[in-house]
């Protein structure tokens, strides 16, 4: 009999990088592929994204309606609350052997609980990574000790996991999960582009993402203001912003962004959701990444593209040389953009002896003995 893997996804970034490790449960005969979607997946306002999983082929078994109208902390946690509802239904219905989480969003926080309590091991991928600058830190480390099974990035957070009292055998080193879908997918060339986004890609180009830094003392209207001042500073760039996430106050940023580009819609763009190739495409020409999402600490620099990190929203996490970190304030961001710009681009080619992070995670889901008993692991504390 298969043994039933429930894969959750909430928004853009992390179907991305869950989509090839769904495509080799979906393959693969010993293994059923259970799709449940949920928060910003569903919304209009965020690009109502569960349409580009149907596209890729995956059947999606369950949705679960949370995120509500508002940003505010009291809106975010009802629809936490709501998730929680949501999938507790979900989960009975499906009844999965194992629930597969990325990350550290609210979202999942309220997904691995729900697994918990109804006794469904939970395999966790990209824990032991520190945010110091987002609440995301806490539901990450939250989500490790809930979890079964761990898929990390690299040997530095496997010890972190286990320093958290994880079995050390339950803890696996895979690599990034954006390896095989950025080695697998065809890119769209720069024509395409243009013709998706309006606007004619002519450098210096530059790609923004930014959301909420949750943890800072700084109001999140003035984060953006001191960017979009930074920003002003090069009025020959071409400038493409996506999104801010379905976090506290991600509204406030996405609304500025759009009055941003209003004032030179010949050089500037706001797009909710580019899709992950679309995404990836922007990241394979331009000339600086700009902002505090993940994607510009872990999948940018395979690109070999120059990022600038504002702020401390992904601080803690391992580096490559090409980021480029500085505070959240106007004259640092303008600084560290003239840095990227002297930088040269990378090859930016992935090794192909690199693992296949999917592979390896399909046959542990495979193969893991999963025994009542060892739900939840803990190393008994000793002087």
């Amino acid at each position: 009999m298969a043994r039933k893997i429930a894969v959750i996804t909430a928004t853009r970034a992390e179907y991305g990088l869950l989509s090839p490790l769904m495509k080799e449960i979906l393959d693969d005969p010993d293994l059923e592929l259970q799709v449940i979607v949920t928060g910003a997946h569903l919304s209009p306002e965020f690009g109502l994204t569960w349409k580009e999983i149907e596209e890729d082929g995956f059947p999606i078994h369950k949705r679960v309606e949370m995120l509500l109208s508002g940003d505010s902390p009291v809106a975010v946690t009802k629809s936490l609350g709501l998730g929680i509802i949501g999938f507790a239904d979900a989960l009975d219905e499906l009844k999965p052997d194992i629930l597969v989480i990325l990350g550290d969003r609210y979202e999942m926080l309220g997904a691995a609980a729900a697994a918990v309590l109804a006794g469904i091991h939970v395999a966790h991928i990209h824990g032991g990574e520190i945010t110091l600058g987002a609440y995301d830190d806490a539901f990450r480390h939250a989500i490790t000790k809930m979890s079964s099974l761990h898929f990390v990035a690299h040997e530095d957070y496997r010890r972190r996991v286990i320093q958290m009292g994880e079995v050390p055998d339950s803890v696996f080193v895979v690599g990034p999960a954006c390896l095989d879908g950025i080695r697998e997918t065809e890119l769209p060339a720069r024509k395409e582009l243009e013709q998706h986004l309006g606007i004619l890609l002519s450098s210096p180009l530059f790609v923004v993402t930014y959301h909420p830094e949750t943890r800072s003392p700084l109001p999140a209207e003035e984060q953006i203001e001191r960017l979009l001042f930074a920003l002003d500073c090069f009025p020959s760039a071409t400038i493409v912003f996506t999104g801010a996430n379905a976090d506290t106050d991600g509204r406030i940023i996405n609304e500025r962004m759009l009055e941003f580009c209003r004032l030179a819609p010949e050089k500037r763009v706001f797009v909710q959701s580019l899709g992950r190739k679309r995404y990836w495409g922007m990241l394979s020409i331009s000339d600086a990444i700009i902002g505090n999402s993940s994607s510009g600490i872990m999948e940018a620099p395979l690109f070999g593209v120059p990022v600038v990190n504002i702020g401390g929203r992904q601080e803690g996490r391992l580096r490559n040389g090409l980021v480029i970190d500085c505070r959240c304030e106007t004259d640092g961001v303008e600084s560290a953009v003239r840095h990227a710009l002297t930088r040269r681009r990378q090859t930016g080619k992935i090794s192909p002896d690199l693992p296949a992070p999917s592979a390896l995670m399909a046959e542990y889901l495979k193969t893991a003995v999963l025994e009542p008993s060892k739900r939840f692991h803990a190393i008994p504390w000793t002087e």
